[in-house]
């Protein structure tokens, strides 16, 4: 009943309350069992040393989006937190009876869908051994963090979910996922503005729209993007690979920069390799400046597997990108014919064996 959930809500909060201030390391164990519930906010500063949420069932989301803001569930400003799962423990955002409501893949100013876990403002965090499926919109979200571990995490919505990103990273340092599995309708990864030092390895996506950088760009005050190392990634289906996407008419200049892309595997990804400084999802955009942030040195290396579209690297730069190498690339067409390089701009180092063969 409504006030059975409200009654665990409750306790559920003022566990939490407990957990925080008690001193030492300290574990809040969420048992077995389906919990329904509302929009949550576990927030710090707490004078644990380590606070470990200990997941054992399934938390599922109310359907009812008047009753959230931005996010369902929100861990902010704890240092030393940890969030587990057991037993097959699952973050369910019960996200198919909203998707219906999001008009961002259309329009400019939608209304956003909450996320479903939100980190904001935490440091030395570890995120481990937990699923998320059918997000209202994203599955997770990094906002401000310093120094983020995600291990062992299993992410699900269908194809064609919108805006289902799976992690999305903004203003975060010291980032990193692994061992992890992601098949959902949008971006994998999203590395948006303001992040330094993410690394990302033993990753598979697909189906969803691959691994972006971006977009960048857009907005006054973004931060540069540097040091993304993205290793031993497998993309099956995906709309794109890796993808660095940066809107043209920035109000700000900014970086994206010492970037590398290595060992990946992919099976017919339409856009395996792409820098798109013209991004723009909507039917009309203005071509007036070029895009604002500069991309700079930048590696894509031992990158091998199909093609389902015939242009299998594509390096659309705005202001010419600097110091971009291909390395060891092969990436054949899984239809009839050959792959081709499309580039504007992208003045790049060529390294090794390469097809398709490099832009003239």
């Amino acid at each position: 009943s409504v006030c059975d959930r409200r009654a665990y809500m409750q306790a559920l909060m003022a566990a939490w309350k407990v957990a925080c201030a008690a001193a030492g390391a300290v574990t809040l164990q969420v048992p077995a069992g389906v919990y329904y519930m509302g929009p949550a906010q576990f927030h710090g500063p707490c004078k644990a040393s380590s606070l470990t949420f200990l997941l054992q069932g399934t938390l599922k989301a109310a359907t009812d989006l008047s009753r959230f803001g931005n996010d369902w569930i929100e861990f902010g400003w704890v240092k030393g937190l940890i969030v587990a799962g057991q037993n097959g423990a699952a973050f369910d955002g019960q996200g198919a009876a909203s998707w219906p409501f999001n008009k961002c893949p259309i329009r400019k100013d939608c209304k956003v869908l909450p996320t479903s876990v939100l980190f904001v403002n935490n440091e030395n965090t570890v995120v481990k051994d937990i699923s998320s499926v059918n997000s209202k919109f994203f599955h997770f979200a990094l906002l401000q963090n310093k120094n983020t571990q995600m291990i062992n995490l299993r992410i699900n919505a269908p194809g064609n979910s919108p805006n289902t990103d799976g992690v999305h990273i903004e203003r975060c340092s010291g980032v990193t996922i692994v061992d992890t599995k992601i098949s959902t309708g949008d971006d994998c990864i999203s590395i948006g503005q303001g992040n330094d030092n993410i690394d990302i390895q033993r990753v598979t996506c697909g189906p969803g729209h691959g691994m972006s950088v971006g977009s960048l760009g857009r907005y006054v005050g973004e931060g540069d993007v540097t040091r993304v190392h993205v290793k031993d990634m497998t993309f099956d289906g995906t709309m794109n690979g890796v993808r660095i996407k940066t809107w043209e008419n920035s109000p700000t200049k900014s970086l994206a920069a010492h970037m590398v892309f290595e060992s990946l595997v992919m099976k017919d990804v339409q856009n395996p390799v792409i820098i798109d400084q013209k991004y723009c999802p909507y039917y009309n955009c203005e071509h007036k400046y070029v895009s604002g942030v500069t991309i700079k040195n930048v590696t894509f290396k031992n990158i091998k597997g199909t093609s389902s579209l015939p242009v299998a690297v594509l390096l659309r730069c705005g202001m010419p990108c600097l110091g971009v190498v291909l390395q060891d690339l092969d990436l054949k067409f899984k239809g009839a014919g050959t792959t081709s390089s499309k580039c504007e701009n992208a003045k790049a180092k060529y390294v090794g064996y390469m097809y398709p063969k490099p832009c003239v």
